[in-house]
């Protein structure tokens, strides 16, 4: 039984309350380190014992096993995921007053890569239901000037590529896709990475495959694109002192390469439990009277959401003030993105206005992210839903559903064979 106060937003339970956790974090990396510790600290004890610290025996290892994994035939490492994406398009040519179509609804490194070269990002809106760029919209923003679309595969979810893919052959424009936050999620049967020309995949510690600092990765199916971002990557240099073209220096460190190594085989099981965490989630919103209140995301019926983010839409305009009332509950949330790219000082000159993306714009200021890491237990996730509950006074129903979600099905991570000595969990 849920009662309200005097304030119109300040609830408490009469007796469930009772059996609330007194916090949920938003992220535990600890959590993860904990069953870990002994694995990681060989790896780097035996990089630091080699002296091989930079593009390592580590790195080409862990370069073969992703490729194995996502099943494609070039996984080029790089210093970090905002590199990688510099990189794809420096490896297509991308230049001065070359346009690039990009969702506004994403993190800056999306926009920055593409400025960072004199081209113009051009900003497309975003489907309300996925936050993913929204097709109809990149077909619009075509121009003659346009020399590449960058799809963001958003919190763990691939964009739409059955009408993305005909949109740039149409065009005869190449795919960079954006896939930071989506390692394994996958359109078909295929993974994320290798669904366009380039994937741009980030080793951010948060991310679904965290390293112990920054780092990243690329995939092409195309020989071309792979042998210019080799090159790209150190210098533009081969062999040693010769530069052919100008690169820039993006290296993967060994150490994070031996950290990856350890982590990777565990990298299904940790999407699964993020798909059974996303499920559960379902399942708790489902047992309030929130219909009208909070729009809970969805399962992808054509591939595997592997949920970097799980992000609900509060329907109105109470998001900050039920966030402000998270917090003081010491449940952890974060806001993915609170100011539209086009929207930022910095494009100013680009002259975009309020309005000119109002799916876009509506997202920024209705989405909140709960908690969603692999090691999240139920009674976590409970805590986090009676407290948003709390907030707007929102009853149990007394016949909740008594289906649960159907537990998703395994995707099966294909796995390099290593040498005998190394370090395997």
């Amino acid at each position: 039984m849920i009662r309200r106060s005097t304030d119109a937003h300040a609830t408490e339970t009469t007796s469930p309350a009772a059996d609330l956790l007194n916090s949920v974090p938003l992220l535990a990396l600890d959590r993860q380190y904990d069953t870990l510790r002994d694995q990681i600290r060989e790896a780097i004890n035996r990089v630091c014992d080699s002296g091989r610290f930079v593009l390592g025996p580590d790195v080409a290892e862990l370069e073969a096993e992703l490729a194995t994994a996502l099943d494609v035939p070039h996984v080029i490492s790089c210093a970090s995921g905002s590199d990688a994406l510099l990189l794809a398009l420096m490896a297509l040519d991308i230049g001065v007053g070359d346009e690039v179509i990009v969702p506004s609804y994403t993190f800056f490194a999306t926009a920055s890569a593409v400025t960072r070269l004199g081209a113009v990002p051009i900003f497309a809106d975003i489907d309300p239901a996925t936050y993913l760029v929204d097709p109809r919209d990149v077909e619009r923003k075509i121009s003659t000037r346009t020399k590449a679309i960058v799809p963001v595969h958003l919190f763990g979810r691939t964009a739409d590529m059955d009408a993305l893919r005909p949109i740039a052959a149409r065009a005869g424009l190449p795919i960079v896709e954006d896939a930071a936050q989506s390692i394994l999620s996958t359109w078909h049967g295929r993974c994320s990475g290798s669904l366009g020309d380039v994937g741009c995949f980030s080793f951010y510690p948060t991310k679904n495959l965290g390293g112990a600092g920054d780092g990243g990765f690329l995939t092409t199916t195309r020989d071309d694109i792979a042998k210019s971002l080799k090159l790209l990557r150190v210098h533009g240099m081969e062999p040693r002192y010769y530069h052919e073209v100008i690169g820039i220096n993006s290296r993967l460190d060994s150490i994070q390469a031996a950290v990856l190594r350890v982590k990777l085989p565990h990298l299904d099981a940790w999407t699964t439990a993020r798909q059974v965490n996303a499920g559960r989630y379902r399942d708790l919103f489902a047992e309030y009277d929130l219909a009208g209140r909070i729009a809970v995301p969805g399962e992808e019926p054509r591939g595997r959401h592997v949920w970097n983010q799980f992000v609900v839409r509060v329907l109105g305009d109470d998001r900050d003030a039920l966030r402000a009332h998270l917090a003081k509950r010491g449940v952890g949330t974060e806001i993915y993105y609170p100011v539209p790219l086009h929207l930022q000082k910095c494009f100013a000159h680009l002259g975009w206005a309020k309005g000119d993306l109002p799916e876009t714009e509506r997202a920024a200021e209705q989405t909140i992210a709960l908690p969603i890491f692999p090691e999240l237990d139920a009674m976590e996730q409970r805590t986090v839903v009676a407290r948003i509950a709390e907030f707007f006074g929102a009853g149990r129903r007394e016949r909740a559903a008594a289906a649960t979600s159907a537990l998703p099905t395994p995707h099966v991570l294909r796995r390099a064979v290593g040498k005998a000595d190394d370090v395997r969990c």
